[in-house]
Formats: C-alpha cells, sequence, structure tokens
C-alpha cells in the first residue's frame, strides 16, 4: 500500500498514525503538489477518505468489519467535531465546548471504545491536534488524560517524524489568537503560485448519450424513483432528486464522466386506485403525472441527463430477464401468502394501501409494508386492526400462491459484497443494512395479484405481476436503456463505473438488500450500488410531510410562493436531514435568505462589483499582493478544498459553509481595506491597494459563482452574466485561481436577492396551514352541535385531501365531456364533502375555543383513544424539543418546536377535565428542568 500526501498534513497523519499503531508497512510519498491525501490499496482501490482510509487498516488488522459504534465515532468526527473545529479557527461562531465536554464523557475509560484502541481513537485525536495546544481542554481531566496519552505515544512520534509534522514536546496554556501562527511560508508560496498561473482547463463538453470512457472517472447517479401518484412534497424532493442533482453538477465541475438518470415509479395498486379515483386508465393516469412530475423537476432546475418512466418495453424485457436467470440460479422458491382484500373496492390491497396498529410498538398508523414509527418492516396481514386506506373498511384475508426471492440462500453473496463497500454508504445505510443482516433475512415475495403491473414471464403465474419492491429498482435499468442502447456498459461495468444512489432512509432496505440480492442472483456482472446516500426524515413545522395524508408543501405549492427556484434549493439543501431528522420553517426559510444569501452573499458580490463598476469602468484593474492579500488567498484555499472534501462524501449540507465563509472573507477584506477611502487618496500605493482588493473581491466572487452552481445553478449564471464571464469558467479545481485578469471588463452589476418580508411568510403559513390542520385535533367538544361532532369524527386532513381528489375528478370528467348525470353526481358528491369539511373546520375551532368549564373527562371509548393520541403526541413533541436544545438548533426552531409542544399540553389539560393555566405552567417547568439537566 502506498499513502500520497502533503508534509504537515493532519489527513495524511491520522492515517499514518492508523498504520504505525497498527504495525502495517505502508510506503509513504511527500510531495507538496498533491491535492488531497491518498491510499492507493491497489490498482483497483483507492481510497481518498481519510476516515475510510483508517477504517480500512483497522479492518485489515482483524478487528470486526462492522462495528456501530466505530462506525457512529466516525461519522460523528467528521459531521459534528470537524465543522465545529473549523469554525473556530475561521473565527466563526461554534459550539466546540459542548462537543468537548460530550468526549469528556466518552473517556472516562482508557480508549473510546471498549479496552482497546480503535479507528475512533485515532479519527478523533487527529481532529484535536489543532486546537490542543489552547485553553480548551481546562477543566475536562479525562479528556486531557486521553489525548496526552495519544500524544506521547511512540506511534504518533514516529508518524509525525516519517510526515515532518510540526509538533511540540510540551503544550502551552496560550490559546491560538491568530489563524496566521497556523500558515506557513510553504503554504503561501503554493497559493501564490496557483493564483499566478490562471490556466484553469475548459469544462468538458456533454455530448449524448454519455457512455463510460476508459481511464476517467466514470460516475453513475441514480435517485430513488418518485411513485406517480401525486405531487412530490418537499421532503421527496431533498431527500432524492435534489440532494442527487447537487451531486451530479459537482461531478461535472470536477469534470467527471457523469450520468445522471432517474424517472417515475408507475406499476402497482396505488396507479389503480388513484384511476379509479379520477376515472381514467392507468396509463393515462402515468400519463398525467409524469408530466406534473417532470414539470415540478424542471422548475426545481434538476439536470437529469434523461428522465424515463418504468411503464416501457424496455422495462418488461429487463425484469422478466433478471427474474428468469434468478429462477435458472435456482434463487427463487414458490409458497403460498396471505393477503388482504378489500370488498368493497374489489381489490387486493398493496402495502402502502393498508394502514393499522403495529404488532410491535403499537402505533395506531403504521403502513402496510413498514411502521413509520419503530421502522421495523412488517407484512399488511400482520398489522392489527388493519383498514384499507381508500375506503376504510375492514379488509378480508385470502391465500394465494406466489413466489419468494430466496434471501437466505444469497446471503453470503450478499454479505461479501456489503463488507467491501459500505465504508461508502452513510451511517444510516450502513446500520438499516446490517440490522436485516443481523436479524437474518427471510424470502421475500416477488408477486402479486394485480393487473397492471410488469407480468410474470412463468407457467402458472402469468395472471400475477412483479412486486413494486422487486419491480421499481430495475427502473433505473431500463430508463437507461431507454436513454441508450448501450446500457450495459453503465449496469454491466463493475471496473469502471461507480454508483452513487440517492434517497431517504425508508428506501434502504429494498436498495441494500433486496435489489443488489436480485442481481447478484443472475450471476451477471452487475454494477452495484458503491455509495448509498440516505437522509433522515425533513419533517414540515409541526408535523411530518405525507403524500398519502396531503400533508406539507407539495412541489407545485413552492411554484405558486413566488419565491425563486433557488432559493428553495438553497434552503432545502441548507436544513438537508443528513445526520438526523430535520425541520422546514417558514420563518427560518426568511431568516436564511435575508441573512445568508441577501446580508452576506448578495451584499458582497452587489457592492463589490458596484464599487467596480463606479469607479474603474467596469474593468478589472490592477492587482499587487501584499502580504495580507496573500494570507487571503490561503484562507480561501483552505476553504475551498474542504468544500471539495466535503461534497466528495456527498456530505451536501456541509459543503455550503464553506461557500458562506469565503463570502465573509472577501466581506471582510472590503470592511477592513475600504477601497472607497483608499481610491481618493493622494498616495499612489494606497489607490493602487484599492485596485488590488477590488480586483481580489471581483475574482473571489467569480470563484463563489462557481461554487454555487451545483446549488443555485440560475443565481450562478446570473452572477457570471454579471461578471461578464461564460460557463466556461465552470470548472472546479481546489486552488483559488485568477479567473478575472487585469483588464477584463464585467457586464451590468444588479441585486441578486430580494428580502422576504414577515407579512408574505405569514401569508404563506396561512395558506399551506390547512394540510396541518388536525394533526393533532383534541377530543370531542360535549358543547359542540351534533353536525359538529359528526363532522369532527373524519379528521379535516382526510376530507381536505377527498375535497381535493374528488375536485380532481370533477374537472377530468368535465374535460372528458362525461354524460351530465355522472358530471352532476360528482358535483353533488364534491359539495357534500365541502359541507363536511366546512362543518368539521367548525368543530374544531369549538374545540379550541371551548372554556375549560364546558370540558368534561371523556368517558367513552372514542374519548378514551383521543386522550391517549395526545399522550403520545406531547411525548413525541417533548421528544423533539429536547432532541433541537441538544443538537443546538437555531432559537427560532427551538421556540416554534416548544411553542406546539405547550399547545399540545393544552389540549391534554382540556381533554382530561384541567385548567390548562394551572396545568402548562407545570408541565413546561418540568420540561425545562430536564432539558437542563441534559
Amino acid at each position: 500500500m502506498k499513502l500520497i500526501t502533503r508534509s504537515n498534513n493532519l489527513s495524511g497523519l491520522k492515517v499514518l498514525l492508523a498504520a504505525e499503531h497498527l504495525g502495517i508497512p505502508i510506503e509513504l510519498e511527500v510531495t507538496p503538489s498533491s491535492e488531497k491525501t491518498v491510499l492507493i490499496v491497489n490498482e483497483d482501490c483507492q481510497l481518498f477518505s481519510s476516515n475510510a482510509s483508517v477504517w480500512y487498516l483497522f479492518s485489515l488488522a482483524g478487528h470486526k468489519k462492522i462495528n456501530s459504534p466505530q462506525d457512529k465515532w466516525l461519522d460523528w468526527e467528521s459531521t459534528i467535531l470537524q465543522p465545529e473545529i473549523q469554525a473556530l479557527l475561521t473565527k466563526q461562531p461554534h459550539q466546540l465546548v459542548s462537543v468537548l465536554e460530550h468526549l469528556e464523557k466518552s473517556t472516562r475509560n482508557k480508549f473510546l471504545i471498549g479496552n482497546s484502541l480503535s479507528a475512533a481513537d485515532v479519527v478523533v485525536f487527529s481532529s484535536l491536534i489543532e486546537i490542543a495546544n489552547g485553553k480548551l481542554m481546562d477543566n475536562l481531566p479525562n479528556l486531557t488524560k486521553w489525548y496526552k496519552q495519544m500524544y506521547t505515544s511512540v506511534q504518533f512520534k514516529a508518524a509525525a517524524f516519517k510526515m515532518d509534522f510540526k509538533i511540540k514536546e510540551t503544550h502551552t496554556d496560550e490559546p491560538i489568537e491568530e489563524e496566521e501562527v497556523a500558515i506557513g511560508q510553504e503554504e503561501i508560496e503554493e497559493a501564490v503560485k496557483h493564483w499566478t498561473l490562471g490556466n484553469i482547463p475548459k469544462p468538458k463538453s456533454i455530448i449524448h448519450p454519455v457512455l463510460p470512457v476508459e481511464g476517467e472517472r466514470n460516475i453513475l447517479i441514480t435517485s430513488a424513483l418518485p411513485y406517480v401518484n401525486n405531487f412530490p412534497h418537499l421532503g421527496n424532493i431533498i431527500g432524492c432528486v435534489l440532494s442527487a442533482d447537487v451531486f451530479a453538477r459537482y461531478c461535472r465541475l470536477r469534470n467527471y464522466n457523469t450520468l445522471y438518470i432517474c424517472g417515475t415509479d408507475e406499476y402497482g395498486t396505488a396507479t389503480e386506485t388513484k384511476a379509479l379515483e379520477e376515472g381514467l386508465t392507468p396509463q393515462q393516469i402515468c400519463d398525467k403525472y409524469f408530466k406534473l412530475h417532470d414539470e415540478v423537476y424542471k422548475w426545481f432546475d434538476i439536470s437529469f441527463d434523461h428522465f424515463g418512466r418504468t411503464t416501457t418495453a424496455n422495462q418488461t424485457k429487463i425484469a422478466q430477464d433478471i427474474f428468469l436467470k434468478l429462477h435458472r440460479n435456482n434463487y427463487l422458491t414458490e409458497d403460498t401468502m396471505e393477503q388482504l382484500l378489500c370488498e368493497h373496492c374489489k381489490i387486493f390491497l398493496a402495502d402502502r394501501f393498508v394502514e393499522g396498529t403495529c404488532p410491535l410498538c403499537g402505533y395506531e398508523d403504521a403502513r402496510g409494508d413498514q411502521c413509520d414509527k419503530c421502522g421495523k418492516l412488517v407484512n399488511a396481514v400482520e398489522l392489527k386492526l388493519p383498514r384499507c386506506k381508500m375506503c376504510r373498511n375492514t379488509p378480508v384475508t385470502k391465500t394465494s400462491k406466489h413466489l419468494f426471492l430466496n434471501l437466505p440462500q444469497i446471503e453470503d453473496k450478499l454479505t461479501s459484497w456489503m463488507d467491501s463497500v459500505t465504508t461508502g454508504w452513510t451511517h444510516n445505510a450502513r446500520v438499516i443494512a446490517n440490522s436485516w443482516i443481523k436479524e437474518g433475512l427471510k424470502p421475500r415475495c416477488i408477486t402479486r395479484d394485480l393487473k397492471w403491473g410488469t407480468p410474470v414471464p412463468l407457467e402458472g403465474y402469468t395472471d400475477k405481476v412483479f412486486y413494486v419492491w422487486f419491480d421499481a429498482p430495475i427502473g433505473y435499468l431500463s430508463i437507461t436503456a431507454c436513454y441508450t442502447e448501450e446500457w450495459e456498459r453503465w449496469w454491466k461495468n463493475r471496473e469502471q463505473v461507480v454508483h452513487y444512489e440517492f434517497m431517504a432512509k425508508d428506501n434502504v432496505p429494498f436498495h441494500s438488500v433486496v435489489f443488489p440480492s436480485s442481481q447478484l442472483g443472475t450471476h451477471d456482472p452487475y454494477t452495484l450500488v458503491n455509495h448509498l446516500i440516505a437522509t433522515e426524515y425533513l419533517n414540515y413545522e409541526d408535523g411530518k410531510f405525507s403524500k398519502s395524508r396531503g400533508v406539507g408543501v407539495f412541489g407545485n405549492n413552492a411554484q405558486e410562493t413566488g419565491i425563486p427556484a433557488d432559493v428553495w434549493r438553497f434552503y432545502l439543501l441548507y436544513v438537508r436531514p443528513e445526520s438526523q431528522d430535520s425541520t422546514f420553517s417558514w420563518s427560518d426559510l426568511m431568516t436564511k435568505n435575508n441573512t445568508e444569501l441577501l446580508n452576506n452573499l448578495g451584499n458582497f458580490a452587489n457592492r463589490a462589483l458596484s464599487f467596480l463598476e463606479k469607479n474603474y469602468d467596469s474593468c478589472v484593474p490592477a492587482m499587487t499582493l501584499g502580504q495580507e492579500e496573500k494570507m487571503l488567498l490561503v484562507r480561501i484555499n483552505r476553504e475551498l478544498k474542504q468544500y471539495i472534501s466535503l461534497l466528495e462524501n456527498a456530505k451536501l449540507r456541509d459543503a455550503i459553509k464553506p461557500i458562506f465563509s469565503i463570502s465573509r472573507l472577501g466581506n471582510q477584506l472590503m470592511q477592513a481595506a475600504q477601497p472607497w477611502v483608499l481610491i481618493k487618496s493622494t498616495k499612489d500605493e494606497e489607490k493602487m491597494r484599492a485596485g488590488t482588493v477590488i480586483g481580489l473581491c471581483a475574482n473571489i466572487i467569480c470563484q463563489l459563482s462557481v461554487m454555487l452552481l451545483p446549488y443555485m445553478p440560475n443565481l450562478s449564471g446570473k452572477l457570471q452574466e454579471q461578471l461578464g464571464v461564460t460557463s466556461d469558467v465552470n470548472h472546479l479545481i481546489p486552488e483559488f485561481t485568477c479567473r478575472l485578469p487585469a483588464g477584463h471588463r464585467i457586464g451590468k452589476p444588479a441585486p441578486l436577492f430580494q428580502k422576504i418580508e414577515q407579512s408574505l411568510i405569514d401569508e404563506l403559513k396561512q395558506r399551506f396551514s390547512g394540510a396541518q390542520v388536525g394533526s393533532a385535533a383534541p377530543p370531542g367538544n360535549p358543547a359542540a352541535t351534533p353536525v359538529a361532532e359528526e363532522a369532527a369524527s373524519d379528521s379535516l386532513e382526510n376530507l381536505a385531501l377527498k375535497v381535493a381528489q374528488q375536485g380532481d375528478k370533477v374537472r377530468q370528467l368535465k374535460a372528458a365531456k362525461a354524460e351530465k348525470s355522472i358530471v352532476t353526481a360528482a358535483v353533488a358528491e364534491l359539495l357534500d364533502l365541502k359541507k363536511r369539511l366546512a362543518a368539521a373546520e367548525e368543530a374544531t375551532k369549538q374545540i379550541h375555543q371551548a372554556p375549560p368549564s364546558a370540558i368534561e373527562k371523556p368517558t367513552t371509548t372514542s374519548s378514551s383513544n383521543d386522550l391517549e393520541n395526545l399522550t403520545k403526541q406531547v411525548a413525541e413533541q417533548g421528544d423533539k424539543v429536547r432532541a433541537l436544545k441538544t443538537a443546538k438548533a437555531d432559537k427560532a426552531s427551538i421556540d416554534s418546536a416548544v411553542a406546539v409542544l405547550l399547545d399540545l399540553k393544552k389540549q391534554l389539560a382540556l381533554a382530561e377535565g384541567k385548567d390548562p393555566a394551572q396545568a402548562n405552567p407545570a408541565a413546561a417547568s418540568k420540561g425545562k428542568k430536564k432539558g437542563q439537566q441534559k
């Protein structure tokens, strides 16, 4: 093995230190020109992540390959510790003290995990080197003892000597006051050299169809196929297509040979049901909603190389080929299966169209394939009190013969493959996949008694279709086949192609176990997923997004707000749930737009370019760099390298921080130098400095326009138009280079962002609150009228959804010029639903306005259920508040969550017959104490 790195480089030191502790010989090549640290395992395997390299070395030394605590520490170091250290070093707000306090608790023993040194000790220690000679570890005796044990070890001294790493024999009590202390002359000279060269290669021209190229980095990107039966909501968009789009745009900036494929998942019961609701055929429904999805993604500026669909001849051909090879290789078994039949709807119910009580945790709204609360997979027939999602009736159980993918028989192949690739998966993807393996794989049914789907090509099963979770992932292959006849060069090419897959965590089991097992079972050299990038859930204000329940903002709603698509993209990526659930908040959207975008980035760009236009006739002046400007080049290079490192590892949210850090550096330069004062000076050197500062700022803005492209492509284009440059600048290298030389003429500067006013936010909150009403509905009000009580029996969100669906049905019937009697009947049903919805809204209003004296303790079974539901919601919201506080979330998010908690407690007090004015203060006080104790 060979390690290539720069001298005095912490990433290289980290890998070398692991090798020293493990006694693994590594050839070391220290070179100033090395862009990054690379561990070359062999000709086919190169590791660019230092953490992945450390993990690999420890696995070679006989440590367990799947080690959840170790994985968590490595993920924590890269997502929590490193960003806080960088914030400290660049003099930004940080929470490093609380992070170190967490380490203090974790270092009570000799090592972070168990009784022996692990990869966790190496990576965390290596990160702390930059800040350990200050006072930050004062009063943290456990951490100090653990750190000194690592620092004084023979292995660390050997690694530091080999890398010429600058260490001190003793620690001082003086904190690092100035960043310049950490900047060496060699780093300054390197920065100036790259700045002066200015010869950046042009971006690679994209010629379709894009195909793998020998000797290049061939990146295949897919995102979970959105289901075609509704508009995608913001949680869908950030979890799948938008995240994949940012990574695809980044790869193109790096001149990687990149193909981004996606499309709509169109088969299954959901399509059949939607067709019945709207009076259309399944194919007509697919055609309608494919167009709607396509319009949403175009508005969000998603840069698919091809956006297709699964209702194609290629889908049938490839899915049946995979199936027949699995059958030929004896990876299929035959068995009977109990299914739920809705006699009212006269259809077998797909898993997602059954709801009921989870048999494992008791959650009352579990789906027929998975419980959203405990995260466990379930079978629809296992649900207690099952109900049809469409008509709410209780289905009956029927037995039918089906085919199963024999996962236990493929398990050895699967686990061997997983061991070799899961270092490239997100932590949650590894945990979910490993939990399946740990629990033991079971045969998985891959056929269904439906009409709308890919037919099963086997005698005795020709009246059945493939189950959506067997069929849908094959859509990646068939959509690529619709893009190019040479699709196998992407999908049967493990040696040349690296596959990245983006999804929300609920899709992980099928992409980490079921689909790879299907591919492996064919014995064909299918390209398997190398990087499984899974997000947690994005919540909406005080609740959850739910396509099926109509809760949250959907793609078409975003267009209606008047807020530009780029602002939506930026905010969704800013709150991307990378390591834990996050929340979409209208107030936070306004804050981030008005501060980070408008006041930071927008203000810097407009101020600098306007000054350049006014004082230099729009021409970049000559630049003579002084020591301060040279130091600035180094700082920008560090941020740029951090940006690239984070995006290489698909840390899309964290990579936003270096962008705004560079913008702040530019703002600080202008503010400190005050070119508007220097230009009026009678001294030539001061006038020259004014030109240097503004020319450097223009180049910083050009660099930012390139870095912004993956996140805000339209804004990047506008900025480059103002800079007077073409898309030829859109090639990203890890050094800050002069892109706008003296004499370059810029375009016309203009403001990039508009302030979002509180009045607009209030209006949008109100406009989109309807989908949330009733999500935490209190128990029935005895003072309400009988009509109101009847209306309240159906939840507001269900009624609102039914009104919307019936409205669509009426419009479809009118557009199709259906018979008058049919249209009249549909309109009558719509009016009745609207009447019930209005009554339900009034009932809820009466419940909220009822005085305490009008509320009695519930005595009916229904009230008991309401009490239980409210108690559960209070507990869940309390957990959310504590999680936000622990994560040091912004004040607006915490205050919003606390307000919801207090409102829920008030509702619970009313339901219990208590005075909420007396009940809430005590509860709130109790919650506050708990938060302080944590």
